[in-house]
């Protein structure tokens, strides 16, 4: 069959790109977190660059009633936030080159654990404390004592107190 004249005909044959059946969703979970443009939610590591977007993310955007820019928050590890802190600057005129114009003025860092606070938070447990090994010195020390218990316990006071010594040489 021939194409018509003037009439495009379509090289996809019915077929749709993932981002166009995507977009809407993304578009409207961007707008609710107060992203007029989703690119820089889906192009964030392009924007940024790949070493601050390994290290922060952005979660919203608000703007003021009277204010030009809006600020932008951004989700960062906490110990890289004095990294990102850094690199505020370089990050906002980023963002507002995506944007086109000056639509962030101010940037808030929100820190948190590496693997979220949903996550609770892993117990201390302390190592295993080894006792010290029988000292034959405490031992002799310590054989003229007859209750077992008393014996036992200058033993391992003898043995410590000679580790400790051993210990400041």
């Amino acid at each position: 069959m021939a194409p018509m004249a003037g009439k495009r005909q379509s090289m996809t044959r019915g077929f749709t790109r993932a981002a166009g059946l995507v977009s809407g969703q993304i578009r409207s979970a961007a707008e609710s977190r107060g992203f007029a443009v989703s690119r820089l939610l889906t192009h964030w590591p392009e924007i940024v660059g790949p070493r601050i977007a390994g290290m922060a993310e952005p979660v919203k955007m608000t703007y003021g009633r009277a204010e030009v820019g809006g600020t932008l928050t951004i989700l960062v590890k906490g110990s890289l936030a004095p990294m990102v802190e850094m690199e505020k600057e370089k990050i906002r005129d980023r963002v507002n080159a995506c944007y086109g114009y000056g639509a962030i003025r101010k940037i808030n860092i929100t820190q948190t654990a590496p693997h979220g606070f949903a996550e609770a938070a892993a117990p201390f447990q302390r190592a295993p404390l080894t006792p010290p090994a029988p000292d034959p010195k405490s031992q002799e020390i310590a054989a003229p004592v007859t209750d077992p218990g008393l014996r036992a316990a200058l033993e391992k006071l003898g043995a410590n107190v000679l580790a400790k010594g051993s210990k400041r040489r």
